[in-house]
């Protein structure tokens, strides 16, 4: 049978083409569950080990004619359970340990004999012909040398018999595996600690006793995996290790040294995401959990995008190990990895209020390597291990039935009266804890050589940052958050991940308005563009739009700025957005200045669940804001028509409804819509918003009458004036001056009349009441673009 990838995709698509392939096909079989076991070669340039996938059928099994044995897509009912699991610390088996139990010895010895094996020299047309018929899993895969792909017995795991169906009759002998590991899947969420526990020893297990190998194939954009004979999702091994190392020349991650001189590595955050540094299903909709231990030399930190601050375990080889995980389903993409010689901030003194609340954070971080963190009830591991206990011998109604009292320990999780919308995990947003606590834990970490600016510029920043937020959105999707000064040929300002932020040295330039307004933009990227997340890639105004909107919120709020300061600063940044928009639109592709590409289209994909991300390649777009701007000035547009007050309660309100889920931009506009009922009224629906804002490239007719109310604004007005003063003062002490002028005349007071973008590097020393609310604005050069428009 040979895979459809269907929509037009063609299996040789030269990557310096337009559009970005996503092969992976989500509509036949969904990973649910990672763990990565890597280690870190700076010699090589490469990550070497392994990737254990757990799968379940997507919604598009059922349509596969059943040719085996068995009967394909019979439900399976979770049993009662009770899961008497000893956890044992990932760190006490070591690397080489695990490839013994999983294969006999180096994975590389098997692979180079073993008739399994397929790699690149297997041709496209060879791999189709010798299928026949059989069933393959697709996953997106770029640059990764794959050695050997095999399943696993985890019959014999110990705890996996709590999960054996009584009649199993139904239960198809090509995967027998199969009811275990749904029902290990299936658990609730107060069951986490246990299921990732049984997560670990799973991907340890050892091959079925001469049948472990499966068949392969890559070619530029995927992995292919098939077992001889099956023919359908349903008797497909539910559970796969897949043995690979990076290329140097992958671009999911770079390889380079730190502003120190020292070795490090990172993931860049590329167009093809995370596919060149593990296979995995890079589709959106294939949101997945995840386990990562990670070796690296022992002068070395990791941080990785988990939820636990992970503590190095020293290894006989000189390396140290470092383990994290996560429990909200994420899609593949917002997976994050940092290895270098980076230092930790000191946190300088707080209030006793932000102290408590940091205490109260941590003692919310259970860990698997059980460190203990005591309570009036006890450890953290013994409650939640109660509290699982407690769930999982009772009847499954009691998740919609018998709610605990307030403050008990089952507080914690998703069982409240009001339970969230997404699937099934430990959640934050119904925790009272989590309710409260506006600063959550974080910890910044810089090479050494900017380690003073770290501390005295950006930690300070954080807790006003992060409190703000707090005010206007509410609960912290997040427990946690790293952030850390990423070397210097970072191609951005920032970039967001769970639980960790990367910022660019240029942050810690100049005052601090850069610094904080880029960490904000950062900080709303938690509930808009990881907690809710774009169905459809080519939406991306939907995460960079919204952040851009909330960064000056968060931002005036975090300055303590009056009202007309606050309206003061939002008009100068928007006409300079308004600028930077314009000139934009002028200068590139009609076809990229389109918010959502796809129209009608939006969200679709093939039979297989494959697709393309349109222009998802294009390297003009790699530099564009549209989405940036457009989005903001959306969001903007529809703020003045219902009352800034009244929009960012709605925010709160699509936050509490949507988080966990992801969204098409009809998702957050209907809604809105629904809120507003006397907005629709005046003629502003939901085919005009995408008419007007979302379908066509250009300006937008609406933004056009806007911009004119700007330039005759005050704050202009007082900066024109100001950079007047400023240019008048410059040209007396050039006077007598034998320099001649180089290049041609520029009329700095015709240019703010137009833009109201000031030039001087640093303010005058009288400021008005306005000033302070803009006065970080009268920097010029890239520095005050980047600020206000990366």
């Amino acid at each position: 049978m040979k895979t459809d990838l269907g929509m037009g995709l063609d299996l040789d698509l030269d990557p310096s083409q337009d559009d970005l392939p996503l092969k992976a096909n989500t509509n036949h079989m969904l990973v649910k569950h990672y763990v990565l076991d890597l280690t870190v070669h700076f010699e090589k340039k490469v990550f070497e080990g392994s990737v254990f996938l757990f799968l379940e059928t997507g919604k598009g099994a059922g349509e596969f004619c059943d040719g085996d044995s068995g009967t394909a897509g019979k439900s399976h009912v979770m049993p009662v359970i009770d899961l008497g699991v000893s956890k044992v610390p990932i760190a006490e088996q070591s690397a080489s340990d695990a490839s013994d139990t999983a294969c006999g010895g180096s994975h590389r010895q098997l692979t180079s004999d073993c008739a399994g094996c397929h790699g690149d020299g297997l041709t496209e047309n060879s791999w189709e012909n010798e299928s026949s018929g059989d069933f393959i899993l697709v996953l997106d895969c770029c640059d990764l040398a794959v050695t050997r792909v095999e399943e696993v017995d985890v019959t014999l795991v110990p705890g996996m018999e709590a999960f054996r169906v009584k009649d199993e009759g139904g239960v198809s002998s090509a995967c027998p595996s199969a009811p275990l590991l749904q029902g290990l899947m299936s658990l609730p969420a107060a069951c986490w600690e246990q299921q990732h526990s049984l997560y670990y020893h799973c991907s340890r297990a050892p091959t079925p006793s001469g049948a472990g190998t499966l068949l392969f194939h890559t070619d530029k954009w995927s992995l292919q995996i098939r077992k001889k004979g099956v023919r359908t999702p349903h008797n497909f091994p539910r559970s796969l290790r897949i043995w690979y190392e990076t290329k140097p020349e992958g671009s999911s991650v770079r390889w380079t040294k730190d502003q120190s001189g020292r070795l490090c590595v990172y993931t860049v955050g590329c167009p093809i995401n995370n596919r060149a540094l593990f296979p995995c299903q890079e589709p959106p909709v294939a949101m997945s959990t995840w386990q990562a231990r990670v070796q690296a030399p022992s002068d070395c930190v990791v941080l990785l995008s988990g939820e636990n601050e992970a503590d190095p375990v020293p290894q006989e080889n000189g390396f140290s190990c470092w383990e994290y995980y996560v429990t909200m389903p994420m899609p593949a993409s917002t997976f994050t990895l940092a290895v270098g010689c980076w230092v930790m901030a000191k946190v300088k003194p707080v209030s006793g209020e932000q102290a408590m609340a940091t205490s109260a954070a941590h003692a919310q971080q259970g860990s698997l390597s059980e460190k203990k963190q005591t309570s009036s009830d006890g450890t953290l591991g013994e409650r939640l291990i109660k509290a699982a206990r407690f769930l999982c011998e009772a009847d499954n109604s009691i998740l919609t039935s018998n709610v605990p009292n307030k403050g008990s320990e089952m507080d914690y999780f998703c069982l409240n009266l009001h339970p969230c919308s997404h699937v099934d995990f430990p959640c934050r947003f119904p925790s009272a804890a989590a309710q409260a606590q506006a600063v959550i834990p974080y910890r910044v970490f810089a090479p050494s050589c900017l380690l003073q600016r770290a501390e005295d510029m950006l930690l300070p920043l954080l807790s006003p940052c992060l409190a703000a937020a707090f005010s206007f959105l509410g609960v912290h999707p997040f427990s946690r958050l790293d952030v850390l000064i990423v070397p210097a040929e970072f191609p951005s300002l920032g970039m967001a991940s769970p639980h960790m932020v990367f910022l660019s040295q240029s942050v810690l330039t100049g005052d601090s308005s850069l610094c904080g307004a880029r960490l904000c933009h950062e900080v709303a990227h938690a509930w808009f563009g990881l907690a809710i997340g774009a169905r459809d890639w080519t939406e991306e105004w939907i995460s960079e739009g919204f952040a851009t909107y909330l960064e000056d919120i968060f931002w005036a709020h975090a300055q303590k700025l009056s009202r007309v300061q606050t309206e003061d600063q939002c008009q100068l940044k928007a006409l300079l957005r308004w600028r930077r928009l314009r000139d934009e639109l002028q200068n590139s592709e009609e076809e990229l200045q389109i918010l959502r590409p796809n129209k009608e289209s939006t969200g679709e994909v093939s039979e297989s669940g494959a697709s393309l991300v349109k222009h998802g390649l294009n390297p003009s777009k790699t530099f564009m804001q549209v989405h940036y701007l457009k989005g903001y000035f959306l969001l903007s547009f529809l703020s003045n028509k219902v009352g800034e007050k009244q929009f960012l309660k709605f925010f709160r309100n699509f936050v509490e409804k949507y988080h966990g889920q992801l969204i098409l931009s009809q998702d957050f506009l209907q809604m809105f819509l629904e809120c507003f009922p006397e907005i629709e009224r005046q003629g502003l629906t939901l085919e005009a918003i995408y008419a007007d804002w979302l379908d066509r490239p250009g300006i937008p007719e609406p933004l056009l009458h806007w911009s004119a109310a700007w330039l005759r604004s005050a704050p202009v007005e007082e900066v024109t004036q100001e950079v007047a003063k400023w240019i008048h003062l410059s040209r007396g002490h050039r006077k007598g001056s034998k320099r001649k002028r180089t290049g041609p005349k520029v009329n700095f007071k015709e240019g703010l009349k137009e833009t109201g973008q000031s030039g001087p590097r640093r303010a005058p020393r009288s400021r008005s009441s306005s000033s302070r609310a803009f006065g970080h604005l009268s920097r010029s050069g890239a520095q005050h673009q980047a600020s206000l428009l990366s």
